[in-house]
């Protein structure tokens, strides 16, 4: 329908202009690594390429207000996807990337007698989540302030890492990656939603979409393998993983 084509472009618009570009020249020392690449960025990329794929420009916290969005609920069936990781009322989840705390509240109200570490690397985005923490008065979420390298979990302290539309976005996604499986415990397992990139009618700008052959190969970098696939979402790929 020409309505609903204008509505998701128009949407693909205000993505871009919510972006935030964070990409800085790379040091000597970012230059020799042996993770990553640098080139021209693309317009929604940083030009800092990892395992072929261009690490996507990050959303700010200017950008708050496209993760609160009224119609998320319908577009992507968050509660849908937090159903199918059948949690225990008692895991300890990180939500790694959680920005204003809107999945993390999902998760909170799945994990009763456990608690969701809401991790985000940006300060302003950390105070929105205390901010939700204390208006809804919810007990289990804890705000966590990471790096671009590191989550800044302990050892062997959750039962599941969950990205939701933010892996893509990782500066160091081989650093971060490695100390999220780190912080798995036993059994525990990683989770990640990216919009699929093999589709086309999901109308999300290129390098902020993702196949699941790229997401698989990053993974067993890592040491992951796959688990299982979800096809419980509209739109992106809800894939599950574990220690290999």
């Amino acid at each position: 329908m020409p309505s609903l084509l204008f509505k998701n472009l128009c949407k693909t618009l205000l993505a871009c202009l919510l972006c935030w570009q964070i990409a800085t020249p790379p040091s000597t020392a970012l230059i020799q690594s042996k993770y990553y690449s640098y080139r021209q960025p693309s317009f929604d990329g940083t030009g800092k390429v990892y395992m072929g794929r261009e690490i996507a420009q990050v959303m700010g916290h200017q950008g708050a207000g496209w993760l609160e969005r009224p119609d998320r609920a319908t577009e992507e069936q968050p509660q849908n996807m937090v159903a199918a990781l059948e949690l225990k009322s008692t895991d300890v989840v990180a939500d790694i990337g959680a920005g204003t705390g809107y999945i993390s509240q999902l998760l909170a109200q799945q994990v009763p007698e456990g608690k969701v570490l809401a991790v985000d690397v940006q300060p302003e985005m950390i105070e929105l989540l205390k901010q939700r923490i204390s208006k809804n008065k919810i007990a289990n979420i804890q705000p966590q302030l990471g790096t671009e390298q590191s989550p800044e979990l302990p050892v062997a302290s959750i039962d599941m890492a969950i990205m939701v539309d933010a892996y893509h976005e990782f500066g160091y996604p081989q650093e971060m990656m490695t100390g999220i499986v780190s912080a798995l415990k036993p059994g525990g397992r990683i989770v990640l939603t990216e919009y699929r990139g093999e589709d086309p009618k999901v109308f999300i700008k290129p390098h902020h979409k993702t196949t699941q052959k790229q997401i698989e190969r990053e993974m067993k970098a890592v040491g992951l393998k796959l688990l299982k696939n979800e096809s419980v979402l509209p739109q992106q790929h809800l894939l599950f993983f574990g220690k290999s």
